[in-house]
Formats: C-alpha cells, structure tokens, sequence
C-alpha cells in the first residue's frame, strides 16, 4: 500500500504547496491523524463498508469543524473515505510529511553518537551534514554509547558510520583477511 500511500500525499502536497498551506496543511492533518489513531471508535466507522458514505462525511465534517482544518483537509479526507482508503491514513500523513520536506529541501538526519553532544557540536554537525547534502537539515539526536566513540549519520537511505566501533570492525576484517 505504500505506492498508494504516496499517490495522496503526492496530491494533497501539490495542491498545499500550490496553495503556500504546506505547515497548515500538515498541522491539521496531524491533528486528525491524532484524532483518529486515538480511537477505535472512529477508525471502526470510516472503515466499515455498513456505514454510508453520507454519515461518515458528516462526522469527518464535524471533526475537521472541531479541529479547525481547512476545507482542503476536509475534501481530501472526503476522497479518502469514498475510495476506503481510511486504513492506510496513518501511512498518507506520514509520507505527505516525507513529500512536503523532500520539496522544500529538508532532510532529516538522524545523528547517534557515543557521548552527549555540546549545543556548539550539534550545530557545526547539522551545518556540516548541510553542505555535505546541499538540503536544510533537521537533525535529531540520540545517545548510542554502543559506538564508542564518534557517531553514525542516517539521512533517509543512506548511512555515515564514523563510529569507532565501525573502525575496529573494519580493522578486523582486514586483518582476519590478511
């Protein structure tokens, strides 16, 4: 389901970016995504085929009025509903905000390191990790002591591994191999 995923983010994105409502659009349909991982109650009923189309865009409807989302969130999650794609919302949020960065330059990088990082580091990593890829970084940190020493950087499918840990292991391939 993933192409299909990305076929709704892929529109929902054209038509917010068009807009210039890329962060309203993405705020609101978070909130409803929120709104409807919370509760069973409401997954339940947009998925069943029992229920008409009708009472389920009225509550769609008063959901999107509770929240405070634009008409665009509510016609898209209109469309949602009417080809049963409700199943598959959490992944359409999730890769409507993996399109929306990926347009605007953004990447997110995932940084573990071994040891805690000064404010001055981060800064000079994520600085780094910008030149190095040419996109604006947004950089998430996580403390791996497993490494060592050094970090590892995953930046979508690729891997920067500069751990020390990394080292000795390629260390100890080359010299088993010898």
């Amino acid at each position: 389901m993933k192409s299909a995923s990305h076929q709704y983010a892929n529109a929902l994105a054209d038509i917010a970016l068009a807009q210039g409502a890329a962060e309203p659009v993405q705020n609101q349909l978070a909130d409803f995504g929120g709104a409807y991982a919370e509760s069973a109650e409401l997954r339940n009923f947009l998925s069943t085929p029992a229920v008409d189309r009708e009472a389920k865009h009225a509550v769609i409807e008063k959901l999107v009025a509770r929240i405070g989302a634009s008409k665009l969130i509510r016609n898209f999650l209109f469309v949602i509903v009417d080809h049963n794609r409700t199943h598959i919302l959490p992944e359409i949020i999730a890769a409507f905000q993996e399109v929306v960065r990926a347009r605007q330059g953004i990447a997110e990088a995932e940084i573990s390191s071994a040891v805690e990082l000064s404010p001055a580091q981060k800064a000079e990593f994520a600085f780094t990790l910008e030149r190095l890829t040419g996109k604006r970084i947004e950089p998430k940190f996580s403390l791996e002591p497993a490494l060592l020493g050094g970090a590892v950087v995953r930046i979508g499918d690729a891997i920067y591994d500069g751990s020390l840990r990394n080292r000795l292991n390629e260390m100890r391939a080359h010299l088993t191999a010898e």
